[in-house]
């Protein structure tokens, strides 16, 4: 039977695939690749893979011609170690090299540099060290145009004169590495199609220098987090192209030049966060029609929005906090920012109320206002903001949280709120209709002098991972159905007047009992924006599932013993039972909580020994057992030997060296047997812990109950402090 046309051309297609597959590679080109090889002292594999067959075409990783010549060696991630040898540069039609997320260290041959064919070298991700000379002045123009050498350890000055031998080159990503000195713009002389550079997250200094305005096609530039200081020059805003402008996190200073910014029609994006910019926002600002980022915030800012902001009508994301920005929102008519996702402009000064246009932002998800001095209530206008997830209104001077909770429980997608420092002395509400809040991950309604006793309503939060309720006057006992909260892992309820006993349902949290990581039905949930943590607000978290596990019920009137389940709570890092009317010995069985680094059970009525178990806590870097009835030797080793006689103060009966009593022979505790070695090893590891978490642990001022900001006493109560905002 005859062939059909469309099989006889499906034939010939794999006569010539087949003709094509028995071209070999390039001896002189196999050589070159096993000496890449050879200088690897850790292939994970490829040397199998390569070594197993004759045609190098064929090997994992590899792409050749048609006239076997090697244009493609793409080996990301495969786990490969040691130095990359300069032979690769012999590959005399090699258009494309990635080796990045790899362990690969040494220098970047200045052969893959100066390589007569790479238009794509990608190092990415890996451990290269040194700098990166200068080619020499012999070399000719160079077809590179993309260099990704990003997150590696490159140090000293980045090259000047290179980039004039690279007349194609289009991007630079040179981020994340330790690079000084000033940024170089000499790529901006002849380098008609340069669109792109990224060399933020290094140590460059110095003002930036002139000549940028000539990257005439120049798109994305950035240099954030670095020590770059001055002024923006004047220059810069010749490069008109720009559609990412990137500076955040340097010392940059001075205002920003309204004629000037109207030069910059096509930014997308605006970040000179983290700076010392000062002046106003120009009113210029309305003219960037395609702007749909903006960030300003933690600079000197003053005076008041311009209106102008508002026909921006493409922005997403708009960033003012902490600034000296002042007057009413209501200058800004947000009803045009129909695209508009999230808005921050927390402290700062803006007085008067919630502008009603903001409620026109339907598809607004994160709105922070707090710590301005905004007033008034709420009104049922804010339901119309369906897609909020993230609503921060805390320390202004709201009104009427009764009437502010029915309103919000209407928020159905709501997952962070927080809106302490309002309402002051006004009563908690228990009004069993205040429903809603059912995927709310996080509650915070502290520091309001708050009456009234813990809703039962907040039983309906199947969600929470966070709850604060310190700093208010709440009354009557910890209700039992707390253990309902499966996903409760931060919880303060210091500062109050809580009476009874601790409930033993506090014992039987499954987010306290378990140190494995949680699962959340609904994921992490990622902020655009920083939580601020610590007396000095310097540490920062993103989202609820990074918190450490905390129980504070410090500063209440709670009785009776402590319970001995209290063991059971193996996942705490922090635990504060300080000032309440707490009787009986210190259960053994917090020695237990393995993980436990702050411990303040200051200001009770506890007798008995400290138990000398407690020295195998050896995350603990804060303690604290003042003015008990405690009696008995202070266990010595483990981390004991690191806490101040104060923090045993008040207990006459205890004897140390380091305390007024001393102890006999027949009284002496018994030391630790962890050995030397041990002991410094695991605190070596917490102490690193604690840095890599953002695990802030601090004495507070103790607040007294019944007042919202609380008057300072002298109390060493341990605490993780956290502002919410």
């Amino acid at each position: 039977m005859p062939f059909s046309g469309l099989a006889a051309a499906a034939l010939l297609l794999l006569l010539l695939s087949m003709a094509n597959s028995t071209i070999a590679c390039l001896e002189q080109e196999k050589s070159s690749l096993l000496q890449f090889l050879a200088a690897l002292s850790h292939d994970n594999g490829i040397a199998m893979s390569w070594r197993n067959g004759m045609d190098c075409c064929a090997w994992e990783g590899i792409t050749c011609s048609e006239d076997g010549a090697i244009i493609e060696v793409s080996l990301a991630s495969k786990g490969l170690e040691g130095q990359i040898s300069p032979s690769l540069g012999e590959l005399r039609s090699l258009l494309y090299l990635n080796l990045s997320y790899n362990l690969l260290s040494g220098g970047l041959p200045k052969e893959l540099m100066s390589s007569g064919s790479i238009i794509i070298l990608d190092v990415s991700f890996n451990r290269l060290n040194g700098d990166l000379q200068e080619l020499n002045s012999s070399v000719s123009d160079q077809p590179l145009q993309v260099l990704n050498i990003s997150s590696n350890r490159f140090t000293e000055e980045f090259p000047s004169t290179t980039w004039e031998k690279m007349r194609s080159l289009v991007a630079i990503n040179a981020s994340n590495n330790s690079f000084t000195g000033q940024i170089p713009f000499s790529f901006c002389t002849g380098l008609p199609s340069f669109a792109m550079l990224d060399v933020s997250y290094n140590q460059f200094s110095g003002n930036i220098p002139p000549g940028i305005g000539k990257c005439t096609a120049l798109k994305m530039l950035k240099a954030g987090h670095n020590n770059i200081s001055g002024a923006l020059p004047d220059d810069l805003f010749h490069a008109t192209s720009l559609e990412c402008l990137s500076f955040p996190n340097n010392d940059l200073q001075g205002t920003i030049d309204g004629v000037l910014m109207i030069k910059l029609s096509n930014l997308v994006f605006l970040d000179l966060a983290w700076n010392r910019f000062s002046g106003t926002i120009p009113d210029s600002i309305g003219k960037l029609k395609r702007l749909q980022e903006f960030h300003m915030n933690d600079n000197n800012i003053s005076g008041e929005l311009p209106s102008s902001l508002g026909d921006c009508t493409n922005v997403v994301t708009i960033n003012l906090e902490n600034n000296k920005l002042e007057g009413e929102l209501s200058k800004v008519n947000f009803s045009n920012l129909h695209n508009l996702q999230a808005l921050g402009l927390s402290s700062n000064y803006f007085t008067g109320k919630i502008p009603d246009s903001i409620y026109s932002c339907s598809n607004l998800t994160w709105l922070r206002l707090s710590r301005n001095k905004l007033q008034g209530q709420l009104t049922e206008k804010l339901e119309n903001l369906k897609s909020l997830t993230f609503v921060s209104l805390s320390y202004n001077n709201f009104t009427n949280i009764t009437g502010s909770l029915h309103i919000l429980k209407c928020l159905r997608n709501l997952t962070t709120l927080l809106i302490g420092s309002n309402f002051i002395h006004e009563a908690m509400p228990e009004d069993k209709t205040i429903d809603g809040f059912e995927n709310l991950h996080g509650l915070a309604i502290n520091n309001c002098a708050l009456t009234g006793k813990i809703p039962s309503w907040l039983s309906k939060l199947k969600k929470l991972e966070l709850l604060l309720l310190h700093n208010n006057q709440l009354s009557g006992p910890i209700p039992t159905w707390i253990n309902s909260l499966n996903f409760l892992k931060y919880i303060d309820l210091s500062n109050n007047s809580l009476i009874g006993e601790i409930p033993t349902a506090l014992m039987e949290m499954p987010m306290l009992k378990s140190d494995k990581i949680e699962y959340h039905p609904d994921g992490p949930r990622v902020s655009p924006f920083t939580i601020y943590v610590g007396v000095s607000l310097c540490f920062q978290y993103r989202a609820a599932s990074a918190f450490p596990k905390m129980l504070n019920l410090g500063n209440n009137k709670l009785s009776g013993l402590i319970p001995v389940e209290i063991g059971q709570l193996k996942a705490l890092l922090s635990l504060n039972l300080s000032f309440n009317n707490l009787l009986g010995e210190i259960p053994q069985s917090i020695s237990d909580i393995k993980n436990l680094m702050g411990l303040d059970l200051s200001s009770n009525h506890l007798t008995g020994a400290i138990p000398s178990a407690l020295v195998n806590l050896h995350f603990l870097s804060e303690f604290n057992v003042s003015y008990n009835d405690l009696q008995g030797p202070v266990p010595i080793g483990g981390q004991f030997s690191t806490f101040p006689s104060s923090n045993f103060a008040g207990n006459l009966k205890l004897c140390s060296p380091m305390l007024v009593q001393h102890c006999n022979l027949a009284e002496a505790a018994p030391t630790s047997p962890i050995s030397t070695k041990q002991y410094i090893d695991k605190v070596v590891f917490a102490i690193a812990f604690v840095f890599s978490s953002g695990f802030h642990l601090a004495r507070p001022n103790s607040v007294a109950p019944g007042t919202a900001g609380g008057t300072p006493q002298e109390s060493l109560a341990l605490d993780v402090l956290v502002n919410f905002s």
